[in-house]
């Protein structure tokens, strides 16, 4: 995750940034796996009595982290199940 993260920033000629808590506009080329992590902690899966489920919207961050990653946004995409 972070050599492709890292390797991508190099190619691109880019940065990411709000990856530092106390400074979320320090930017940086060489992000931690446990920063890229940690950028999707915020992410919530609901799963309700009637057996739907719904998991919080990607943010702007998270989606470039996937971008980076060649990752499609939609694997956080909850499929709805078919009740029997």
């Amino acid at each position: 995750m972070e050599f492709i993260v890292r390797r991508q920033l190099t190619e691109s000629e880019q940065s990411i940034s709000g990856l530092y808590s106390g400074n979320p506009k320090r930017a940086t080329f060489c992000p931690t796996a446990e920063q890229l992590l940690a950028a999707f902690s915020d992410l919530t899966l609901y799963l309700y009595p009637d057996g739907s489920t719904e998991i919080s919207s990607l943010n702007s961050l998270q989606r470039q982290i996937l971008n980076l990653m060649n990752i499609p946004e939609s694997i956080y995409l909850v499929p709805q199940l078919v009740p029997n």
